[in-house]
């Protein structure tokens, strides 16, 4: 009887061990979370213990197998402290065994170091490197990004890269063979946009311009004035106008006004061809767009100036090719930013252009330009006043005689009289003369209409 109870009261240990085998059962454990970085985040303090740079170890429940992860993290530590007291070793015996050298101090040292491991990071970026845009982040050492040449590539990101600058649609340096990310770009605007940013004001200014008082008076009204007294605006009730459009014939001073603005005013001026926007590949237009108000609303107040508007703004309509619809892509992002969800502030906008006829309806109308402004060829007070502004500094012969030329009915713009005022003074420096006489000027005057005649199809301009 008591061996049956001895043998009973045996079982029970074994028992115990099957429920511990059973409790010692490694748990499911879920994989990890992705990353939720979608942006810039606050930036870790200097400083940071050693103990947070490793890496995490799964599972956290107390097992064999995070004893022999722990196992192994602790021996390659171990390893990497001896790798770096043999790299100090065999530096501090070098540096004793050149005599004729100075001993290697700690500063010294750790300079080396730091050039030694800035070396390392360079030649693992490689060279050349790429850009591109970051599309999305899959986790802490993958994303997505998209290169100039149009396909997406699924890359790891390299250790050394700031993750806290990465954020969808940065532009991210890329290697040339693996296509991993080795660097950020913190300033991603287009060099191009930089330099339509006028850093010297042109010589030109409101006393050149022979009349257009009417005109001048608008573009004051509506540029310049809302920048430096908004408050007026205010008072009256009245919200002030986004930008203003010049048209009319060429040589009829629209370029000349701007630059004149650009002369009087403080704020910043840029300046654009609208054939400028038209890019190679697909996006980049748009893009310049973007980036162009993007810098103009940085440094606000601001003034931009597009030429020649017509390359990108006329009508709509159904096209197959791909280079017009690309065009028509850019215009409508330039119609997002006249007048699109996002207030502008301070930018104001000057458009020139010389078919207004062949514009989109939308471009132009109230809200995104709300000024029309005509430049019509001089009359003949106009006329006088720009013979005069041009022929101020030339020596004239006493029979010259201006009247002449003004009072006849011609279609002469401002660039033609200018022209006509310096063929005629080539034509008395060819005779070796030093004033200009009057048959200077009616040959000049003769040649320009010849020019003008021949080289202008009838109709051409409204």
């Amino acid at each position: 009887m008591g061996q049956n109870q001895s043998g009973m009261g045996g079982g029970g240990p074994d028992g115990n061990q099957d429920k511990d085998k059973k409790k010692e059962k490694p748990k499911y454990e879920p994989p990890p979370r992705p990353t939720t970085r979608v942006g810039r985040k606050k930036r870790k303090q200097a400083g940071a213990s050693a103990s947070a740079k490793l890496p995490a170890i799964y599972p956290t429940s107390r097992c064999k197998l995070r004893l022999l992860r722990m196992q192994r993290i602790h021996d390659h530590l171990l390893l990497e402290e001896e790798y770096v007291e043999n790299q100090e070793r065999l530096r501090k015996a070098k540096a004793a065994k050149d005599n004729s050298g100075p001993p290697v101090s700690d500063l010294d040292a750790g300079t080396d170091r730091n050039a030694d491991e800035r070396g390392r990071v360079d030649d693992m970026r490689g060279s050349p490197m790429g850009v591109g845009t970051l599309e999305e982040m899959i986790d802490d050492d993958h994303a997505i990004v998209s290169s100039t040449t149009g396909p997406e590539y699924y890359v790891s990101i390299m250790s050394f890269v700031d993750k806290d600058l990465l954020e969808p649609g940065a532009s991210v340096l890329l290697h040339h063979k693996s296509v991993s990310i080795v660097g950020v770009l913190t300033d991603d605007t287009d060099p191009a946009v930089n330099v339509m940013k006028l850093d010297k004001a042109p010589t030109e200014s409101y006393a050149d311009i022979g009349g257009l008082e009417q005109q001048i008076q608008e573009v004051r009204e509506s540029v310049e004035l809302p920048l430096m007294h908004p408050e007026l605006y205010e008072e009256m009730g009245i919200k002030p106008p986004k930008g203003v459009i010049l048209y009319g014939a060429p040589g009829t001073g629209k370029t000349l006004l701007a630059k004149a603005v650009a002369n009087q005013t403080s704020a910043t001026f840029l300046r654009i061809v609208g054939s400028e926007l038209i890019q190679k590949y697909l996006g980049d237009g748009p893009r310049l767009v973007r980036q162009l108000f993007q810098v103009a609303g940085e440094n606000a107040p601001s003034i931009v100036f597009i030429d020649e508007i017509d390359a990108i703004g006329t009508k709509r309509y159904d096209s197959t090719s791909g280079g017009e619809r690309e065009v028509q892509r850019t215009m409508l992002e330039l119609l997002n930013q006249l007048d699109g969800f996002d207030d502008r502030g301070d930018v104001k906008v000057i458009m020139a252009t010389n078919k207004i006829d062949t514009l989109d309806p939308a471009l132009i109308r109230p809200g995104r330009i709300d000024r029309k402004i005509l430049f019509e060829n001089p009359d003949q007070n106009t006329k006088r006043k720009i013979f005069t502004l041009h022929t101020s500094k030339m020596s004239l012969n006493d029979d010259v005689d201006l009247d002449e030329f003004i009072s006849q009915k011609d279609d002469l713009s401002g660039a033609d009289i200018k022209a006509i005022c310096s063929e005629a003074g080539l034509l008395a420096l060819r005779e070796r003369r030093m004033r200009v006489q009057m048959a200077d000027f009616r040959a000049a005057r003769e040649r320009v209409l010849r020019t003008k005649q021949e080289g202008e199809p009838e109709g051409l301009y409204l």
